[in-house]
């Protein structure tokens, strides 16, 4: 072919059978005076909901309730329980001495007990507070004082200041006394502090990480800038439209959701890109005019984009199945995000490419007639390699995946008690360890019980008596109403830390005991009560989305493909790497960072992003060859499009290997446990699951691979011809 000038006129391009005959979507975007359309709306749109964005952190509801499934009994308490007092949360400010509170320390906690109590800000209710109460020895070592904080609709943003407030006047350690604050209210204000700034935190480290990979893939300094726009354009608007859900439709948004929203757009947006630029930049060594080649590329790419970004969107919806608020709220928040992500990547993005023209690609600038870099590259050997021996490599692949999942036997996904839940050491923890060796290790966050008031007497006499319950520790806290409508409320302390195992045996034993007392009608909730109905709700919720993700990835692969034999063996593939990710997660957890396990709902996230997201490498790399076994042939076609889509797929796996790694930024244990299983699972997808599984078992099964579809009837396969991988 003659080689064509870098000056891009956009000439009139009529290729035979190609892009003038295009219509909908892909012509639309590109076109000559439609891009100019295409970009004016996205500004609109920007420029309207732009911010709305930044309200979303005001609209987030992080309290326990909005995390809870309503059915839970924990749930009906914290109901139950409005009509007696303002829902708070008690904080416990513990001192300590070793060798005894001398004097001076017992006077400085008896003024600043007397200071609590004229608190009146943040949601304090100074006057209500209890102590200081000393442990029970001739010579005390610790005291401790008891400051409600009500929990209103700006709970969450309030419980930090609201610590912080009692901080300044209980002081903090010095000269051998420590200092702490914990219970409920401490470790709440640490939580908020360690999601204060999650948004600025997220959007430096993952736009670092796609930064960084999009100057290593396209090694184009100007190129860059095209994808990051449009993925913040995504971002911003995303952000502002699950602002309105939450404000106008009741969506429940938390910090979790919001942080996981940042990274899945950035890591999907900037992978969509990536393989859209991949077609264009093929089809610009074809076509003298950008505006066709972008058409053809939009054409040919587009539909492999749009099953992914569904089979993702359609996936997280499942979770709106979940009893957990936390999770069914998780599934639409994030599924907005995706949905935005496609969207701008297929109008905004192409319409910018064809806007600023070729010279964006500088200085590897792709001109027509000019040679395919992936024609000899790399990928193309490893196809070559894997079809000398197909069987034997997917054979030893496959057996090398199942025993890496065997360290799923390491998985202890059962819950994180506070001092595991953060990946430093807080305030509150070191309080509550504190407070356990000095008092009943469950002060400061009770069992709440809910009873009639006629059969108070009796329900009392049976809670008292339950292994794990200290027995006299029964009361009606202070400032709350003794009864309501013929209920009663109270509450009683545990033997064993409120978030431990024992603990929640101990709610498990008290609400059997409680519901053997006829016509009591109790229910038992509290902080405990709320973890194990969480935990409960969590196997549950993994026990049904699993599958229903499966069985809607399935759905569309088949409609894809229109095949029923190549998808089975792409889902069974993913599962297989979802199972090795959490056995090598799973041990890095135990020997590598020495976490001491996993939240309950961490096998569902992980499932769930690495399906979703897994598969699209899959879809992508399957699409590909099913365009090219029209051509040449099933195995030919396979190695043609290994070598199309491999620089590519490897690219976008490791961007989004790393934006879901930069969750480990946070110095939460869930969040960064739930980025380094994605991020594992995607780098295996990538690498080994995507280039050497899956072509491995399309070279070894060739054309009945499409079953029932007629390609599964080629028999004699051509050799490649002479452009096949273009």
């Amino acid at each position: 072919m003659t080689h064509v000038p870098q000056q891009d006129r956009g000439g009139t391009g009529r290729n035979p059978g190609d892009p003038r005959r295009r219509r909908g979507l892909a012509r639309f975007v590109c076109g000559r005076r439609t891009k100019w359309v295409t970009l004016a709306l996205w500004l609109v749109v920007i420029v309207a909901l732009a911010p709305l964005a930044s309200k979303l952190t005001g609209a987030q509801d992080n309290d326990a309730q909005s995390w809870l499934p309503g059915s839970a009994e924990s749930t009906k308490v914290l109901d139950a329980s409005k009509d007696f007092r303002d829902e708070r949360t008690p904080a416990v400010v513990i001192y300590a001495r070793e060798d005894g509170l001398t004097r001076a320390d017992q006077r400085r906690v008896s003024r600043a007990a007397e200071g609590i109590k004229e608190l009146r800000a943040h949601g304090i209710r100074g006057w209500e507070s209890t102590g200081p109460v000393y442990d029970r020895r001739e010579n005390p070592r610790a005291a401790q004082i008891l400051v409600p904080i009500t929990m209103d609709e700006d709970g969450w943003e309030q419980i930090a200041p609201a610590v912080d407030r009692i901080r300044e006047v209980s002081g903090t350690s010095a000269d051998g006394l420590s200092v702490h604050i914990t219970g409920p209210g401490g470790t709440s204000a640490d939580f908020a502090e360690a999601f204060e700034g999650i948004d600025s935190t997220l959007l430096y480290a993952a736009a670092s990480v796609v930064i960084i990979a999009l100057l290593v893939t396209y090694r184009s300094p100007t190129l860059l800038l095209v994808p990051l726009f449009s993925v913040i354009a995504a971002l911003l608007t995303a952000q502002a439209i699950v602002y309105l859900l939450a404000e106008h439709a009741g969506l429940t948004v938390n910090g979790q959701s919001a942080g996981i929203l940042l990274v899945l757009v950035f890591g999907a947006g900037t992978d969509y890109a990536l393989l859209l630029v991949a077609r264009y930049r093929e089809e610009l060594r074809r076509h003298h005019d950008r505006h066709e080649a972008m058409a053809v590329a939009v054409h040919r790419a587009g539909p492999a984009v749009l099953a992914s970004g569904a089979t993702v969107i359609i996936s997280l919806l499942v979770l709106v199945f979940a009893e957990m608020n936390s999770t069914s709220g998780l599934g639409p928040v994030c599924a907005v995000g995706v949905t935005l992500s496609l969207l701008a990547m297929l109008t905004l993005f192409p319409a910018l490419l064809v806007i600023v023209g070729r010279w964006i690609f500088w200085p590897l600038i792709p001109h027509e007639g000019s040679r395919e870099p992936t024609e000899h590259g790399m990928w193309a050997r490893i196809g070559a390699r894997i079809s000398h021996r197909p069987r034997a490599v997917w054979s030893v692949t496959a057996i090398v995946l199942a025993a890496l999942s065997l360290g799923i036997l390491q998985l202890r996904a059962a819950g994180l008690a506070n001092k595991d839940a953060f990946t430093d050491t807080q305030d509150s923890v070191t309080g509550q360890q504190i407070s356990a060796r000095y008092f009943p290790a469950g002060s400061g966050d009770p069992l709440v019980i809910v009873t009639d008031t006629d059969r108070a007497p009796a329900v009392k006499r049976v809670v008292a008596g339950t292994e794990g319950v200290v027995p006299d520790s029964l009361a009606v806290p202070q400032g709350t109403r003794r009864s309501y409508e013929g209920r009663t409320l109270f509450e009683a302390t545990m033997t064993d830390p409120s978030d431990s195992a024992a603990a929640k045996k101990t709610v498990d034993r008290v609400r059997d005991a409680v519901d053997a007392v006829p016509g009591a009608e109790t229910l038992v909730g509290g902080g405990t009560a709320a973890l194990l109905d969480a935990d409960d709700a969590s196997v549950r919720d993994n026990k049904l989305v699993m599958p229903l993700v499966l069985v809607v990835v399935l759905l569309v692969l088949m409609v894809l493909l229109r095949a029923v034999v190549a998808p089975l063996l792409l889902i069974a593939t993913v599962v297989l790497s979802y199972a090795a990710a959490l056995g090598i997660s799973a041990l890095a957890f135990r020997h590598l960072f020495d976490y001491a396990g996993e939240d309950t709902s961490y096998p569902l996230f992980v499932f769930v992003f690495l399906v979703a997201l897994g598969i699209d490498y899959n879809i992508f790399l399957a699409t590909r060859i099913r365009e090219e076994a029209r051509r040449q042939g099933t195995r030919p076609g396979t190695r043609t499009a290994l070598a199309a889509t491999g620089a590519v797929i490897t690219s976008a796996g490791l961007v989004l290997a790393g934006t879901f790694a930069v969750l480990g930024t946070l110095p939460v244990t869930a969040f960064a446990e739930i980025g380094f299983a994605v991020a594992v699972g995607v780098l295996l997808d990538t690498f080994i699951v995507r280039s050497v599984l899956v072509t491995s078992l399309f070279l070894d099964i060739g054309p009945r691979i499409w079953w029932p579809h007629q390609l599964h009837r080629q028999h004699a396969e051509r050799p490649p011809t002479r452009g096949a991988l273009h």
